[in-house]
């Protein structure tokens, strides 16, 4: 079987980490025996004229087409696609990666071959939050045709199911998927940490106090720090407010007995980091899916979460906490540093697993085979 994944977000050339979860979903159904090709197409202004590039990373086939010019967009599009279909054939199936302007090639393909297509959506753009900003009629009106011809959509949350429906998108079947977890988190199963007496939290973000609310954290934990300090907050990743959350966190008094920043760390670390740690924190104001708390499962930590992260993990697993909620939060931390509320270390890894590559690879490919049969 050979499957054609059309990319708005994909790792490329000037960032390593962008669409990361798209390769994964790639690299997962390659090891279950499917064939993939991915079509990426990036805007690159520092460029004059069209660039084609061919890849292979763990088995997947890429196609990057670098255009110089967005009124080039369809040419690249050609191109790109003609490329594919010269070495690679025709697919069998495609995988629109987000509902964008790239939704015009499978559509074309549907209509004029009956080649079927699925969408696996993770934009936060349909979230009530970001509508008014993020989803014109116009791109309501494209996303709602491409939703109505895909033989399945795959949001990759029930929150995000949901905000997708009440923008009035339709299809013939709604499905969700998870995002995949690297195989190391799971090798890296949750140990003692090395100062018993004292709790150790830990916070991983791309640092967007927009949909974060990092502040939000520190001043529940500087309300806590007011009673006790028998606990730790250390603070993983970096971006565009991370600056400023650090400075934040300074200015409350927290830094470094309380609360430490680590920046960004390779993943592998951030792993490590995790199985030292004996509970997440994801104070998120929103969340299309939020992988974050898929490894700390994985690894067999449990969570606090907002209920409005998209992953919603089972009450075995962690603890849901209202948003902007500082003093509720605070106080689910108490009640875990007090011993209070706790949970096992394997029923939360036993969960973890459905995020596996293993686990999502072969629901994918069932995806396809239900599809390509039907």
């Amino acid at each position: 079987m050979k499957v054609l994944y059309l990319c708005e977000w994909y790792p490329h050339r000037y960032d390593a980490m962008a669409g990361l979860f798209v390769r994964k979903h790639a690299q997962a159904v390659v090891r279950q025996g499917v064939e993939v090709m991915v079509l990426y197409l990036h805007l690159d202004k520092h460029i004059h004229k069209e660039e084609l590039i061919e890849q292979t990373t763990d088995g997947v086939r890429e196609v990057y087409v670098y255009y110089p010019c967005k009124w080039d967009y369809l040419k690249a599009l050609r191109h790109g696609y003609q490329h594919i279909k010269r070495s690679w054939g025709r697919p069998d199936l495609c995988q629109l990666n987000v509902i964008t302007k790239n939704g015009l090639l499978p559509l074309y393909l549907w209509k004029r071959f009956s080649i079927p297509y699925i969408i696996i959506e993770h934009w936060s753009g349909y979230l009530p939050m970001n509508r008014a900003q993020s989803l014109n009629r116009r791109r309501r009106f494209f996303a709602r045709l491409i939703a109505r011809n895909a033989q399945v959509v795959l949001p990759v949350s029930q929150t995000l199911m949901n905000a997708m429906k009440e923008c009035g998108l339709v299809c013939r079947q709604w499905q969700l998927i998870n995002n995949v977890v690297d195989g190391f988190f799971y090798a890296n199963p949750n140990t003692k940490h090395q100062t018993p007496n004292t709790r150790h939290f830990i916070h991983i973000s791309c640092f967007d106090e927009k949909a974060k609310n990092i502040q939000g954290l520190l001043r529940a934990v500087h309300r806590l720090a007011q009673e006790r300090q028998d606990f730790h907050l250390t603070l993983v990743g970096t971006g565009v407010d991370f600056a400023v959350d650090k400075a934040y966190a300074e200015s409350l008094g927290l830094v470094p007995d309380i609360v430490s920043f680590t920046g960004e760390l390779p993943p592998e670390q951030v792993a490590e980091e995790l199985a030292k740690s004996q509970m997440l924190i994801l104070n998120s104001r929103y969340e299309t899916y939020g992988i974050v708390l898929a490894e700390a499962a994985s690894v067999g930590i449990p969570s606090i979460e907002t209920d409005t992260c998209g992953l919603q993990l089972p009450e075995s697993c962690g603890i849901i906490v209202p948003p902007e909620d500082e003093e509720s939060l605070a106080e689910q931390m108490r009640l875990f540093i007090e011993g209070k509320v706790s949970f096992d270390k394997e029923i939360i890894r036993e969960q973890g697993k459905m995020y596996s590559s293993e686990t999502v690879g072969k629901e994918l490919k069932s995806i396809y085979e239900h599809v390509c049969n039907r």
